[in-house]
């Protein structure tokens, strides 16, 4: 009866006295009425909306020197190559976060890279992204095709990023897209064609949309598969897009262009490297090899990652953060056994890695080659704790490679 007696008849937050109609929540010694929920809930939803915000789309500019730094616990080599990317990452993004008010607009430069396979264009991009925390995606340019034919829409290329930011259209905008085997689409002849090139410059022209920075309508599980979804709309201007190929026979089209070829005294020749051409790959080079002028435009950084020699592989091999010999000595440790490597057992690995010419890609299937059984019987052996490669077991479990 004292409680009843007691009972609160007016809300304890904004003192009023609720009508008959509105509905009074009764809590301990205390009352809060509909309409204070209601202004704490709007102030809540602010608030969340707030912090997802800042904790998505916002984080910390780095300089190019600590993007290099951290490339460089990844990457061996490429030192030109870290460099142009550290510069127009850097720059990319401090455009994005630029705020004050300035009648100058920064225009978006999107990135290529040429280099032999196995050279560290995937995973120079892999690894910026992983540094700044923001969406990333690869996308193969071969399996595209011009809309309308057999293949995917150059549009699911946006569908990816969608999913990687969680369907957050905000952060998914600030993302970065790798587009890999560009050079695969390049056209098939110098003279545009009368028929349809729907896998090469078809899909270039395609492309052009998503570079420049434009809206586009994205389906969000991919375009064909799901023909009834309701599309997204991107805004692709904040949008890094790097792109990466082999572009096999261009140093013909750079050395012609330098005249480097020419029989006979030629002072400009004198200065170029004969052994590193490829390092004046401009534009103009990738028009000449087959990508439209407009595509070109749109990649206005330029940059050759260097073909690995011998002591870059060993340095692979060893050196980086996630290097192969780290990774499989941890494997070893996982089941207590410490994984030891000669010397000359990674000079054969090293060797066998160039006479494949496939890079560092090489190095990862003669490891499991040379592995194989040891990964199978040493975790049986609940005796031996330790385990070396030889030069000898080496040269044996890598004989049949060629």
């Amino acid at each position: 009866m004292a409680k009843q007696k007691n009972k609160l008849d007016f809300c304890s937050f904004c003192g009023e006295r609720p009508s008959r109609e509105m509905v009074m929540f009764n809590g301990h010694e205390s009352n809060i009425c509909e309409v204070c929920i209601d202004n704490a809930h709007e102030i809540l939803e602010e608030n969340r909306r707030f912090m997802k915000k800042k904790t998505k789309t916002s984080f910390k500019i780095q300089k190019p020197n600590e993007i290099k730094d951290f490339l460089d616990q990844y990457v061996i080599g490429q030192e030109d190559a870290k460099k142009t990317l550290s510069v127009g990452v850097y720059n990319h993004y401090k455009r994005i976060n630029q705020t004050s008010e300035t009648d100058v607009e920064i225009e978006k430069s999107n990135i290529i890279m040429i280099g032999e396979t196995g050279t560290g264009k995937t995973l120079i991009a892999k690894s910026i992204a992983k540094l700044l925390d923001v969406p990333f995606c690869i996308a193969d340019a071969t399996v595209f095709t011009q809309a309308g034919y057999v293949g995917e829409d150059v549009e699911s290329i946006l569908s990816r990023l969608l999913q990687v930011a969680d369907y957050d259209v905000e952060r998914a905008q600030k993302g970065i897209v790798f587009i890999d085997e560009i050079d695969k689409v390049a056209r098939k002849g110098d003279n545009p064609s009368i028929t349809r090139d729907v896998s090469g410059e078809g899909v270039q022209q395609a492309l052009l949309k998503l570079l420049e920075g434009s809206l586009v309508n994205v389906p969000p599980e991919g375009g064909r598969k799901h023909p009834e979804q309701k599309f997204i709309e991107i805004n692709t201007q904040n949008i890094l897009f790097i792109a990466g190929g082999a572009f096999d026979g261009i140093e013909n089209k750079v050395a012609s262009r330098l005249n480097t070829n020419v029989i006979g005294y030629n002072k400009k020749s004198k200065e170029i490297d004969q052994n590193n051409v490829m390092k004046h790959a401009t534009s103009q080079d990738l028009k000449s090899y087959g990508l439209i002028p407009e595509l070109c435009g749109r990649f206005p950084v330029v940059t050759y990652l260097q073909p690995l020699d011998k002591d870059a592989l060993k340095r692979i091999l060893m050196e980086p953060k996630n290097s192969l010999i780290k990774q499989y000595t941890h494997i070893f440790e996982l089941d207590d056994i410490k994984l030891s490597f000669a010397p000359a057992a990674i000079e054969i690995i090293v060797e066998k890695a160039i006479d494949l010419s496939l890079g560092a890609r090489g190095l990862r299937s003669i490891m499991e080659t040379l592995m194989l059984d040891a990964m199978f019987e040493m975790p049986s052996q609940e005796n031996k704790k330790s385990f070396k490669v030889t030069e000898k077991y080496a040269l044996e479990k890598l004989a049949n490679i060629s």
